[in-house]
């Protein structure tokens, strides 16, 4: 009995650390900019992707949250901190349900049944990444105003780049797979 409560531990313990290992990967990827048209992209996205495909549904959900929560606290873990604000104030600015999305497209990519199928595989990190744009544009909407061209302000100059990161995370998906193995 006393084997399997230490199995377990050492489970949980295992899950924190990979979920610390996740959030500062998210971290690091909100703070690098790569020159892109028609505005620089951030790999936050594609780690998302890779958190949910790598990390299955659950640890996925639980390292992005966990990203969520050390932002909230005012850890400058976000894209813009600190420069544009801190913690719950900035959170809830514009940029509110594009993060939130963030929790549905990794659960999205952890939950997808991946094969060798390219086309179904862009499409499943199509649909999953697609909730991110979905909430942040409602948020974005419901923050400056459906009167605001919220479709141009705040998906169209993203597309190109999110297409180019779910197209990269396709053709990884062999490999990235591999991972949740270990895990």
């Amino acid at each position: 009995m006393e084997f399997v409560k230490s199995l377990k531990q050492t489970k949980i313990i295992k899950y924190i650390f990979i979920a610390l290992l996740g959030s500062i990967l998210l971290a690091v990827s909100s703070k690098i900019k790569i020159p892109f048209y028609p505005v620089p992209m951030t790999m936050q996205t594609f780690v998302v992707l890779l958190i949910g495909i790598c990390f299955g549904w659950k640890l996925g959900v639980a390292t992005i949250s966990l990203y969520l929560f050390e932002g909230i606290i005012g850890l400058p873990v976000f894209s813009g901190t600190p420069e544009k604000g801190m913690g719950i104030v900035y959170f809830t600015g514009p940029t509110m349900g594009y993060l939130i999305g963030f929790v549905v497209a990794g659960f999205l990519a952890g939950k997808f049944i991946y094969d060798n199928n390219y086309i179904k595989n862009f499409l499943k990190l199509i649909f999953a990444t697609s909730f991110i744009y979905i909430l942040g544009m409602l948020w974005l909407g419901t923050l400056i105003g459906w009167d605001k061209p919220i479709f141009k302000l705040g998906a169209q100059p993203f597309l190109l780049a999110e297409l180019f990161k779910i197209l990269i995370a396709t053709l990884a998906i062999n490999q990235i797979r591999k991972f949740r193995k270990i895990i």
